[in-house]
């Protein structure tokens, strides 16, 4: 049986601020810059997930099942918030580029079949991303 990496690509607006609330204000200026105040990102990421084709169905997961899960459990619950304010369970984790994606693929890779293995990229710009295969 073949393996396949399929990918879907979404995205959603949101803002944060880079805060490590254990610093005064002038350590985290020295730390996080321009970016210890709070700021907007249009983010958006690509999902991968890698597995055998089913030889019923011809997929590895159904495309259309993936972008309704990724709507449901990344796209509603980022857009147009404030990572910082109003996500509580971002309330004690500085919602860096890293620490979201890893709260992504957690929320993804409950919700399908440990038979595939999954990897996030998120772009947080243009030129800055980062990726996490729950390694």
């Amino acid at each position: 049986m073949k393996i396949v990496t399929i990918n879907k690509k979404s995205h959603f607006s949101a803002a944060h601020k880079l805060y490590n609330n254990h610093w005064d204000y002038q350590k985290n200026i020295e730390f996080f810059g321009k970016c210890a105040h709070y700021h907007g990102h249009n983010y958006s990421y690509i999902v991968s997930v890698t597995g055998k084709v089913d030889p019923k169905t011809g997929f590895v997961l159904n495309l259309q099942k993936l972008g309704d899960l990724l709507y449901e459990e990344i796209d509603k619950f980022f857009d147009h918030k404030n990572i910082n304010l109003d996500l509580k369970e971002f309330s004690s984790i500085n919602p860096t580029a890293e620490n979201i994606v890893i709260f992504m693929w957690n929320r993804i890779n409950k919700k399908i079949s440990s038979n595939l293995d999954l990897k996030i990229t998120l772009y947080e710009t243009e030129n800055n991303f980062v990726e996490y295969d729950g390694k």
